[in-house]
């Protein structure tokens, strides 16, 4: 993580990514195993999600938890900061709602 150009700017770069918001959405409902986020969130490779999931634990908004069993387990969950942002994205989610329903109320034939 690192500073921006402003405190808005940092939190955009930390949040933005393939899907890092809906994956913290998807843990604020409770902790997930990587095979749930998987089925969840089914728009992204595996391969990206596992790249999102180190960066958000790296920047300190998740946990990974490994239990040692046969075949290992992993769990994710948020961290305290994860859960202090939770609201902020929640109200974003409930933006682009708005934004989409304004969007598709535009009817591209005569410019509304």
């Amino acid at each position: 993580m690192k500073k921006g150009y402003c405190p808005i700017d940092t939190f955009i770069d930390v949040v933005k990514g393939k899907r890092k918001a809906t994956i913290i959405l998807h843990l604020s409902q409770g902790d997930k195993r990587y095979s749930e986020l998987v089925k969840l969130i089914d728009d992204i490779s595996e391969r990206m999600l596992t790249k999102q999931l180190k960066e958000l634990e790296e920047d300190g908004l998740i946990n990974r938890t490994v239990f040692p069993e046969v075949p290992p387990r992993v769990e994710y969950s948020l961290t305290a900061m994860g859960r202090e942002i939770h609201p902020t994205l929640k109200g974003m989610f409930r933006a682009g709602i708005k934004f989409e329903k304004q969007i598709d109320g535009i009817n591209p034939h005569n410019g509304e």
